[in-house]
């Protein structure tokens, strides 16, 4: 389904935490052909101060039904915490609006595959928020290693990515699914995959509570990942400790490290070295908007009808592991995991160049702890 109109696509962000406030109606402000329509949310005080500061309908969730026969919205941004992604992305498809969905996608792959169907079904977009599959200097690595082979053939990827998240915050109890892997572990295993250019086989993970810290999930895990030709991932994920932002892959003819590399912000531009035949060479990219990259990508899929590369089948494979990771942490045993091959690839054309916008400071944001205190 493409656009309805030639107007700008009109965007109803459901759910105004801390990632709606601070990164994706900014970044939304950087693109000319979409703008923000409404608000849904549960807090009396993000509707009251933020429809005003943004001049847009406001909604309670009970209302949603409402605002998607309204006629006065294109699509929806999704971003409540993961486990009630599939309660308001579904409807919306149903009723032919399209939708952008916050990583990582749902709690199961029936829940994805469920948000897929309702998605064919309709013929409207959807796209998973992987941010980084429209950011130049990611994408650049991607096609360095799988396509132009700068480091021979990839052998093993490591990874470590972690800050320190107030248990105040939604993030602090909400169970495994609120948790690290789920949210941060998305990033490491979505890079690796696409490094490497296939799927993993079988996940095993371990997990340990970080004394004096008060969450109801392990929060900080180890994964380790085997795929196909021998090739071996590791990430450690936590919520409890210094930042860190940063992963190596190396392969038979060199090696790659970046940091940063997951992250976003004004002032974040991906870094990484090339090491080959001992010689190494730095690349450093301009900070981009990333979420107003993703949006555009978004917006410009809709605009030509096409499938965008982040589709419900690339979050529903992140969601497939994160369940093995959790089936794991229970038993204690490594977990199988069917091969898969995906069609789509990352590709130099989805890159989107677009002016970092201006962020709100963790004292700005309306209503809500923000997750690093």
């Amino acid at each position: 389904m493409s656009q309805k109109n030639n107007g700008p696509v009109r965007f109803a962000v459901v759910g105004v935490g801390q990632i709606s406030q601070q990164a994706f109606i900014p970044g939304l402000s950087r693109i000319e052909d979409a703008e923000l329509a409404a608000l849904v949310t549960s807090s009396a005080e993000k509707a009251e101060e933020l429809g005003q500061e943004f001049g847009v309908a406001t909604y309670s969730y009970e209302e949603y039904p409402a605002l998607l026969s309204s006629g006065d919205i294109d699509a929806v941004y999704v971003a409540t915490p993961v486990f009630r992604h599939r309660e308001f992305a579904e409807p919306a498809l149903n009723a032919g609006l399209h939708v952008l969905l916050e990583k990582p996608m749902e709690t199961s792959v029936e829940d994805c595959q469920a948000i897929i169907d309702a998605a064919e079904k309709s013929g409207a977009t959807l796209m998973v928020a992987y941010r980084l599959h429209q950011e130049p200097g990611t994408v650049e690595m991607i096609e360095k290693v799988r396509d132009q082979k700068a480091i021979g053939n990839p052998r093993f990827f490591s990874s470590v990515f972690s800050q320190d998240i107030t248990e105040e915050n939604h993030r602090g109890h909400s169970g495994y699914w609120g948790g690290p892997i789920p949210d941060m572990g998305t990033y490491p295993l979505n890079e690796v995959r696409h490094l490497f250019d296939s799927e993993p086989i079988s996940v095993h993970a371990m997990g340990v509570r970080t004394p004096g810290r008060e969450f109801n999930f392990d929060d900080t895990v180890a994964v380790t990942l085997r795929f196909p030709e021998d090739r071996v991932a590791q990430f450690t994920i936590s919520y409890a400790s210094e930042a860190a932002d940063r992963f190596t892959i190396a392969g038979t003819e060199g090696e790659i490290t970046a940091e940063p590399c997951f992250g976003f912000g004004p002032g974040v531009g991906i870094t990484y070295t090339l090491t080959k035949d001992g010689n190494s060479e730095s690349f450093t990219h301009d900070p981009v908007e990333q979420f107003g990259g993703q949006t555009q990508y978004f917006v410009d899929c809709i605009r030509n009808g096409e499938q965008p590369e982040p589709s419900g089948e690339e979050g529903l494979l992140d969601t497939r592991v994160h369940e093995a990771v959790l089936r794991s942490l229970e038993t204690g045993e490594t977990v199988t995991l069917d091969p898969y091959e995906r069609d789509r690839r990352v590709t130099s054309e989805q890159v989107r160049r677009v002016t970092p916008a201006d962020e709100p400071e963790d004292d700005e944001i309306v209503d809500q702890v923000p997750q690093n205190g």
